[in-house]
């Protein structure tokens, strides 16, 4: 199968075009390297040191036997040419991780929010718009996130993307109906997201496009299969207040002998998926594609929930740690409870890797690797979604560096 992968230098990208063309598929990557750019934005580098794009192709022909195509092209803004480039190439299905990721670099500020709308909002549009006018029937499968849903509180378990009501005709009859389910974002990040489901529902309905939405929880892990193979395939470790995941925060925090900065209470409930069931469940979506003309097809991409306070435990178990608590830099409830149905995935055959499975030893033994790439000061998250938590959260890490520097 030809499959194009849409931002396949990212974190999730960059495994999972591996792990499609080990299977045997003709695979291009579309890439502006934006992620690249932001590094170099931010003033940080990923844990792991990162090759260019072109050596990474070469070392996978090297290790694997099989070529990558590389593409250079902004999604977003580069209409005309990815238009161009994608009637000529014509892949089978398209995976689309070309979208702007981290919740907390969409309220860094005006400018942030606004690059994050146009960046993912357009690549999704683009994409559609392009499929529909070079007439090509390629199986899009897009990563999307659980925060689409929202973090309160629902007191019933999250269904897969759509919700049974009773509409209540004015004779006062019931009428059954499945709608998307309500929309919650978080954050602008999590809002372009929600943005995305109306456009697939609108090219799924209007034009019969084939569409797979991913509603991935939060990603821990580093490696796959694929990136053990040799060293310079290493995938991302980002472990930045504004892209790094709680869980590799935590684990950077106790490499460094650092106290494990937990927000508001801890009491924030999200769901988790290792980084190798992620590749894993985007080949499952690929094998089970919706027909034309059917609505989109949503999955929740997720294996397990934790509590932020839990795993903060259970990192500073496993490496003797302390635990801080931080004003949270978000606008959300301290407590949610969170239940989420994830059964096709599971019927379809995918055997969740959990917490438990070790596996968190190895995320350890990386961080210790390459702590020497560690930029200290980057790690608190200080992306504040409004001024006044911003306030409050940087008078709290003066007062714990003031208590570090005591202690020394």
């Amino acid at each position: 199968m030809r499959i194009a992968i849409l931002g396949g230098d990212g974190f999730i990208g960059w495994p999972t075009t591996l792990h499609f063309s080990n299977l045997g598929h003709d695979v291009a990557i579309v890439d502006n390297l934006s992620r690249r750019w932001i590094d170099a934005e931010l003033g940080v580098q990923s844990l792991t040191p990162m090759d260019s794009i072109q050596e990474r192709v070469r070392v996978w022909r090297q290790a694997s036997g099989h070529s990558l195509g590389f593409e250079h092209i902004d999604v977003a803004q580069d209409y005309e040419r990815f238009k161009a480039w994608l009637g000529a190439w014509r892949p089978d299905a398209v995976v689309h991780f070309a979208e702007q990721r981290a919740a907390p670099y969409s309220m860094k500020s005006d400018h942030h929010k606004t690059y994050t709308v146009n960046n993912n909002v357009n690549a999704t549009h683009n994409l559609l718009n392009a499929l529909v006018a070079v007439d090509l029937d390629a199986h899009v499968i897009h990563l999307g996130t659980m925060g689409v849903y929202g973090y309160t509180t629902a007191g019933a378990s999250i269904p897969e993307g759509y919700l049974s009501v009773d509409v209540t005709l004015d004779d006062g009859s019931k009428m059954p109906r499945e709608i998307l389910y309500p929309p919650d974002a978080g954050s602008i990040y999590h809002m372009t997201k929600c943005l995305d489901q109306l456009l697939f529902q609108f090219y799924a309905k209007n034009d019969r496009l084939r569409i797979t939405d991913l509603h991935q929880g939060i990603v821990w892990g580093t490696h796959t299969d694929q990136t053990r193979r040799h060293p310079q395939l290493i995938n991302r470790f980002d472990y930045d207040g504004d892209y790094g995941t709680v869980l590799n925060r935590f684990l950077i925090q106790a490499a460094l002998h650092h106290p494990l900065t937990v927000h508001g209470t801890g009491g924030q409930s999200r769901a988790f998926i290792h980084i190798q069931d992620s590749v894993r469940c985007v080949e499952i979506a690929l094998r089970n594609p919706p027909e034309r003309g059917e609505r989109t097809k949503i999955f929740n991409q997720m294996t397990e929930v934790h509590r932020v306070r839990d795993l903060a435990n259970l990192v500073a178990e496993l490496t003797g740690a302390e635990v801080a608590h931080v004003p949270s830099p978000r606008q959300e409830a301290a407590e949610n409870d969170l239940a989420v149905q994830n059964r096709q995935f599971l019927a379809l055959g995918l055997d969740p890797i959990k917490l438990q499975d070790g596996l968190l030893a190895e995320l350890v033994d990386i961080a210790r690797k390459f702590i020497h790439r560690v930029d200290r000061s980057r790690i608190p998250s200080t992306s504040a979604w409004t001024r006044d938590i911003a306030a409050k959260l940087v008078t709290r890490m003066e007062e714990m560096q003031v208590v570090r520097n005591g202690s020394r």
